[in-house]
């Protein structure tokens, strides 16, 4: 007699379509269950203290504050640091122009002005050439970098570059912003620690939520009067959360235990990026540097819809290109299975 109620089998899902999907760890799971809460809006929610004290000891910074989103930290950050009618100085491509639907402009009536950046790196005399003093053009009011460079493909920003844009932001009396959504993968990469990047910068945005590992969740760090400032424009956007320690509490394992785990997504992206080659399809190897692999795919979005029915999920992000990012879900028995289906096994 067959079994009334047979096992259920989940579908073969390797996702690679980014980072942020990965779910909550048992560790994490238990450390929300056990969170102890309060009303963040009033400062009282011990867990969120917690990460925020924790954030700004490991980065250097003296204070942080815990948001939704890297878009809300990211925003919130430029928010403080400019007026209205200013530019803000930012490398081609950056993340708070091209995903963040234009909340510079429609919250902080700023614009960008962009800066020439081979694989994701500015020159500082670039970012020096592009600051306007004149009455007849919008001044420049802060200078933002990010790192990993996501579009040009997770690439890192090297120290010197990091020095020498901080050198230019002292002389013309600039703010500098770090969009560190994923600079953990570019300390990882570099082999130095968090802090030896954040010292650069005088606020730095970090997500708990990309290759760390946690459901949600970005800290936002700076001076204390900085974030002082960043708490008014956080309520305005709806970022005050109440008992946020729920969350905050998986963001302090994701802190913990998460820089550990990204040496093994940056070798998986490479062996990732041989494998998409070996299939006949262009990587530029030299920006495969952290956990992020870029092919030139023709017909990116039906080949990605190929590769989806057989259990393989990527974002095809133009006609011909398409971004795969491994994170800490994804095992070596996944990536094999992987490479079996973009080689047609």
């Amino acid at each position: 007699m067959s079994d009334p109620h047979p096992a259920r089998t989940e579908p073969l899902r390797i996702d690679l379509r980014s980072d942020t999907v990965t779910t909550p760890t048992p560790h994490m799971r238990q450390a929300m269950a056990e969170a102890l809460v309060g009303d963040d809006v009033y400062a009282e929610d011990p867990t969120v203290n917690e990460l925020q004290q924790e954030a700004a000891r490991l980065l250097g910074f003296e204070a942080g504050l815990f948001m939704p989103s890297g878009t809300m930290t990211n925003q919130v950050a430029i928010a403080v640091h400019t007026q209205r009618g200013q530019e803000v100085i930012c490398a081609e491509g950056s993340h708070i122009y091209e995903w963040e639907l234009g909340m510079m402009a429609a919250f902080s009536g700023v614009v960008p002005r962009f800066v020439e950046a081979p694989r994701g790196v500015p020159d500082p005399e670039g970012v020096r050439r592009a600051i306007r003093r004149s009455i007849h053009q919008s001044p420049s009011g802060m200078i933002s970098l990010e790192d990993t460079h996501n579009k040009a493909g997770g690439t890192v920003l090297p120290l010197d570059v990091l020095a020498g844009v901080r050198e230019v932001a002292d002389q013309e009396g600039l703010p500098l912003h770090l969009d560190g959504a994923r600079m953990m993968n570019a300390a990882a990469a570099q082999g130095v620690a968090p802090r030896e990047i954040a010292r650069h910068f005088d606020s730095v945005s970090l997500c708990l939520s990309k290759g760390l590992g946690a459901p949600v969740g970005s800290v936002l760090l700076g001076s204390r009067a900085f974030i002082a400032g960043a708490h008014r424009y956080r309520k305005m956007m709806g970022g005050g959360m109440r008992q946020a320690g729920i969350l905050a509490a998986a963001g302090l394992i994701a802190l913990r235990e998460g820089p550990a785990l990204l040496p093994e997504d940056h070798r998986r992206a490479r062996e990732l990026a041989h494998a998409l080659m070996g299939a006949g399809y262009a990587v530029d190897l030299d920006t495969v540097q952290t956990n992020m692999v870029y092919a030139t795919i023709p017909q990116a979005q039906a080949k990605s819809d190929a590769w989806a029915a057989q259990g393989l999920l990527a974002n095809a992000l133009d006609v011909d290109r398409v971004r795969f990012v491994l994170h800490h879900q994804i095992s070596d028995e996944l990536l094999v299975r992987a490479t079996e289906i973009i080689a047609g096994k």
